[in-house]
């Protein structure tokens, strides 16, 4: 950590305007990377996420519900995303996560569920069988079928869990990330509550 490194005024709104985080934040950041951009991000992320889980517990009643329907109007999206007040929920922020979770949803047609939390046991189980006897019959030691098999499992999750996966705007992120760094950009819980995906002829 430097403590000599003083950023300058550009330096440190670049940073915020990047990262959504507050002045001093940014400030001491980039003071304790010596100016680099890319580890003072890693240090904002990891310090949001952890302020955004001790948030995680208070209520979210307001918030808003987005509709999306796909062009021709063969599959549509609605789903609610909640926040602690109306004021966050009223902002241009807020609005464009909802809309782009709608975007997320309907472009992503494995997604069965918000959470790994809620995801059924037995689903779970099932997903672990395939893949244990996968591992089996592809000759691997018994005693790393396991690993293997929870391994595929987590890539599993990144297709049928809407917070595992892949950001569509950007890759690098998961939906979970983007989630994280708007709590800690508002300084409040913002929680995927719920979704419904339709699409014609499909029951």
């Amino acid at each position: 950590m430097s403590t000599d490194y003083k950023p300058s005024a550009a330096e440190v709104k670049a940073l915020r305007d990047a990262t959504g985080a507050g002045m001093l934040e940014a400030r001491d950041a980039l003071k304790e990377t010596s100016g680099d951009v890319d580890n003072a991000k890693r240090i904002l992320r990891e310090r949001g996420s952890a302020k955004a889980a001790k948030r995680g517990g208070r209520s979210t009643g307001q918030g808003k519900i987005g509709a999306y329907i796909h062009t021709g109007g063969t599959k549509g999206v609605l789903v609610e995303v909640g926040c602690e007040t109306d004021f966050v929920a009223n902002t241009p922020k807020f609005a464009e996560f909802v809309k782009d979770m709608t975007l997320q949803i309907v472009s992503s047609e494995g997604t069965q569920w918000i959470s790994v939390d809620d995801v059924p046991e037995d689903a779970r189980e099932a997903e672990l069988a395939i893949y244990r006897k996968q591992a089996a019959d592809e000759g691997k030691p018994e005693n790393i079928q396991q690993k293997i098999a929870e391994g595929r499992l987590d890539k599993w999750y990144a297709d049928v869990v809407l917070l595992r996966q892949p950001y569509f705007r950007d890759e690098k992120e998961t939906v979970e990330d983007v989630r994280a760094a708007l709590s800690a950009e508002t300084g409040e819980n913002i929680e995927l509550k719920r979704f419904a995906r339709y699409e014609v002829g499909q029951e």
